[in-house]
């Protein structure tokens, strides 16, 4: 739904900023708030998260980081608060460095990552992130690139309807597949395969 947003950095706290946006204040959580200097003109990346009763907006230095989170929403068990704790915690390489290497002590050192959680970032992650390149394989930023909007607006919009977050990701690979063109395309589709018998 937003890509970024371009506008004045009104406030900065230890766990989001505003950005005034024509004189609307957009309430961003972020994993550096103070990459951003108050006062200053920026852009932030956006990524709206619905869930139950509860929408935010996550943000994001650059379009990179924003995709590393996303790559990091698809791990069994991450939700957006651990994807920004991890994201405030290590940069794009070191987290590519540790998959790759299986290195699980160091995944457990970021804030609710126990073993089990490590275990399964290594497991769906691996060969997704490759340190040696600019963070993400080809084939991994072809797949996030197309569900970064209508795909993931379609899946939040299914879990704001009351699919668990299990079901959600179980259509997904399937959804994924289709060469649909916007979110309510998706969204029918993801309904049809949901409440298919």
């Amino acid at each position: 739904m937003y890509e970024y947003f371009k506008g004045l950095i009104a406030t900065v706290t230890p766990e989001y900023v505003v950005v005034d946006v024509n004189g609307v204040g957009y309430h961003l959580l972020v994993a550096n708030p103070y990459a951003f200097k108050q006062g200053e003109t920026a852009t932030v990346y956006a990524q709206l998260i619905i869930r139950d009763n509860d929408q935010s907006l996550y943000g994001f230095v650059d379009a990179e980081q924003k995709r590393l989170f996303n790559l990091l929403l698809s791990v069994t068990g991450i939700g957006p608060k651990s994807a920004l704790a991890i994201l405030a915690n290590v940069d794009g390489n070191g987290l590519a460095k540790a998959v790759n290497a299986n290195d699980v002590t160091f995944l457990t050192h970021f804030p609710g990552i126990g073993k089990k959680t490590a275990a399964q970032i290594i497991l769906d992650l691996q060969g997704k992130i490759d340190a040696n390149t600019d963070l993400f394989t080809p084939e991994a930023t072809t797949d996030a690139a197309k569900p970064s909007s209508a795909v993931d607006d379609a899946l939040a919009a299914l879990t704001a309807l009351g699919f668990t977050e299990r079901e959600v990701k179980r259509v997904e690979p399937k959804l994924l597949e289709q060469d649909l063109q916007s979110t309510e395309e998706y969204l029918r589709a993801g309904l049809k395969l949901l409440t298919k018998k």
